[in-house]
């Protein structure tokens, strides 16, 4: 590392702002609970907001003063500004309120500093071990000689050979419980590392979004030289070594086979005693869900440059358009010049959308005040309690449990009716449930319903009655 590098670092890279920053400790804290510990790629303003309140007052609650006076939405604010991009800050599709996104940079700084803390255990066989295993892989995949390769698999075979008669003869070697904790938390430190891999790659993927628009926008030469210049970046991205490697795990991990098998490892793996020692958390046991979450949300910023790119090669929209795309790109030009010069004063001014008008046949007739008479009187108090059972007894249907019934159904699986569903995730709550089904088939998630066919569901209610309703055939599809 240069000198000169190193000061361009402090001076720009957002992870050293971080530890640099006065509020370093009360930040890094936050985010930690917010985002990494619970393992969420994006929060609402409104929550991450109230989420911030509740520590900040934990803090000044410990300390006995107030020691950080500002409101947590303009922590909020000032944490997403472009002078320190700890978060990212963006509107979703549809919705007008901001939501929040942990940067990578900032995941990165927060794993540098978990790793000061002291370590009750540190693991080196199992990583020499690794060491030994991707050495071995480098060279059987490199090697051009079938002799040499035929020598090695033989090799293998009779030590396998060999293993499985010293198992029929009774002798069974196994793992000493500091091995197995070993390898286990080397392979829980592996499986969040690719969860911070995948906002590296997607923000890879959103800075080369955010610079096709820009070049789209500021564009003179022809559309064939727009089109080649951003193609060539695209392809340079999913042919480098980090698109081929994502592209092969994310393959890989959407084999329904490979996501069955990692399921019944984690679960055996979780159930060893020597692993229960260590406590460890129980979502681990679905981190390769997160995973998927998490590619989809890379999935989701290389189809928004793919939208861009549809509507630019729309030529029809651009010759009737012309005159529209050039005044957009005058406004998107003098945008970009302006971006970081946020003027003293108003620069805009708009008057009211409509003239304000009250027509005389508009107003009411006059109404006399109508004035309470108040009757002093003794309240009879030997009226009996009203019964207030019902309010208790209100009943509440997880709309989230269920949508993750049809997610998991659908693992293994195209498409799944309702009632091959309902075999393998019974109704609890009976016809609230099956009505909450019913609203995801036609709002949230991808389905098809065929009103000419009907399908008969069964359940047993909270009485021990068998209970039967006749809904049209609904499929969800992936």
């Amino acid at each position: 590392m240069e000198y000169d590098q190193l000061v361009s670092l402090k001076k720009n890279h957002p992870a050293w702002r971080l530890l640099s920053a006065d509020n370093g400790p009360m930040i890094a804290s936050f985010l930690q609970r917010s985002f990494i510990l619970p393992n969420i790629r994006t929060v609402a303003r409104q929550q991450l907001a109230s989420q911030l309140d509740d520590h900040l007052y934990h803090l000044h609650t410990n300390a006995g003063e107030a020691l950080f006076p500002k409101a947590a939405t303009a922590y909020l604010d000032d944490w997403a500004a472009d002078d320190r991009g700890w978060l990212r800050k963006y509107y979703p599709a549809g919705q007008d309120e901001p939501h929040y996104d942990l940067a990578a940079s900032t995941e990165t700084a927060l794993t540098w500093l978990q790793s000061l803390g002291q370590r009750s255990f540190i693991g080196t066989e199992s990583r020499l071990l690794t060491v030994f295993d991707l050495l071995n892989q480098i060279i059987e995949g490199s090697e051009l000689n079938p002799r040499t390769r035929i020598a090695e698999l033989q090799k293998k075979k009779a030590e396998i050979d060999a293993e499985i008669e010293q198992i029929r003869g009774g002798r069974i070697d196994l793992m000493e419980p500091t091995q197995v904790r070993e390898r286990f938390l080397q392979m829980s430190v592996t499986a969040r590392e690719l969860l911070s891999d995948f906002r590296a790659v997607d923000q890879n993927f959103r800075a080369l979004d955010r610079t096709v628009r820009e070049q789209v926008s500021t564009w003179d030469g022809s559309k064939g030289a727009l089109l080649e210049e951003i193609f060539g970046k695209r392809d340079l991205i999913a042919d480098s070594d980090e698109g081929k490697s994502f592209r092969a795990f994310w393959d890989l991990l959407m084999s329904p086979s490979r996501q069955d098998e990692l399921s019944t490892l984690l679960a055996r793996v979780m159930a060893l005693p020597s692993v229960k020692e260590l406590a460890p958390d129980t979502r681990l046991q679905r981190i390769h869900y997160d995973w998927l979450e998490a590619g989809e949300v890379t999935q989701r910023t290389v189809a928004r440059l793919s939208e861009q790119l549809r509507h630019y090669l729309d030529d029809q929209a651009w010759l009737e358009n012309r005159r529209i795309m050039q005044l957009v790109r005058d406004i998107e030009q003098r945008a970009l010049r302006l971006r970081g010069e946020v003027p003293d004063a108003a620069f805009m001014e708009i008057d009211d959308a409509s003239a304000a008008i009250g027509l005389p046949m508009d107003r009411t007739l006059y109404n006399p005040p109508f004035k309470a008479r108040i009757v002093q009187q003794a309240l009879d108090t030997s009226i009996a309690d009203i019964p207030a059972d019902a309010l208790f007894e209100q009943v509440y249907v997880d709309q989230l449990r269920l949508a993750s019934n049809i997610r998991r159904a659908l693992q293994s699986r195209s498409q799944v009716s309702l009632g091959a569903l309902l075999a393998d995730y019974p109704l609890e709550q009976g016809l609230a449930e099956l009505a909450t089904y019913l609203k995801l088939a036609t709002s949230d998630v991808s389905s098809a319903i065929d009103d000419t066919s009907d399908e008969v569901v069964e359940w047993i209610d909270a009485n021990g009655q068998h209970r039967r309703a006749t809904v049209p055939l609904i499929i969800y599809t992936i």
